[in-house]
C-alpha cells in the first residue's frame, strides 16, 4: 500500500499514467497551438534560416508546437506533417483549418442558414466565436461565416 501511496503523491507520474491509460500522447499533451501571422511563411527542414525550405503555409494556418530551439519552433500540422518555423512569423490566435472537401460556411450557427461560401480542404480560418458545435470564422480575405466543428482541425 505504501508503494501505491508514493506513486499517487508524485503528480507527474500520476498524470503520465492517467494520460497513458486514456491513450493520450504525452509529448503533445501540453503542446502549445499557435497560428501563422503573416500572408506566407516558409516551413524549413530544421531550425535556422539557412536550412532547406520544405513548403509554405498561409496566414491563420494552425500549428501544434512540439519543440523549441531558440527562436525556432518545430511543429506538427493537421495532416501530421512536421517542420520548423521562426517564432516571429507566429501569433497566439485561435484558428482552425478545414479537413474536408466542400465545407459549407453559413450565415448562422446551423444547417438551416444560407451557405455564404464553400471551402476546400486545407483552408485556414481565424476563430471569432464558438456557439455549441458551430464556429464563427474569418478567412484572411475578410469573408466571415459559421462552420461546423466536425469539418475543421
Amino acid at each position: 500500500m505504501g508503494f501505491l501511496k508514493r506513486i499517487l503523491q508524485t503528480g507527474k507520474l500520476f498524470l503520465f499514467c492517467c494520460m497513458f491509460l486514456m491513450g493520450v500522447n504525452a509529448s503533445t499533451a501540453f503542446a502549445e497551438r499557435l497560428a501563422v501571422a503573416v500572408p506566407k511563411a516558409n516551413v524549413r527542414l530544421g531550425p535556422g534560416s539557412q536550412t532547406k525550405v520544405l513548403w509554405q503555409v498561409e496566414k491563420y494556418h494552425p500549428l501544434l508546437i512540439l519543440e523549441k530551439d531558440g527562436d525556432w519552433y518545430k511543429f506538427s500540422d493537421y495532416e501530421g506533417d512536421k517542420g520548423w518555423i521562426h517564432s516571429s512569423l507566429l501569433f497566439d490566435q485561435e484558428t482552425v483549418i478545414t479537413k474536408k472537401e466542400n465545407c459549407n460556411v453559413r450565415s448562422g450557427a446551423g444547417t438551416g442558414y444560407q451557405v455564404m461560401f464553400r471551402t476546400v480542404k486545407g483552408i485556414p480560418l481565424k476563430v471569432l466565436k464558438r456557439e455549441g458545435s458551430w464556429i464563427k470564422v474569418q478567412h484572411e480575405d475578410g469573408d466571415t461565416g459559421w462552420i461546423h466543428k466536425a469539418l475543421v482541425w
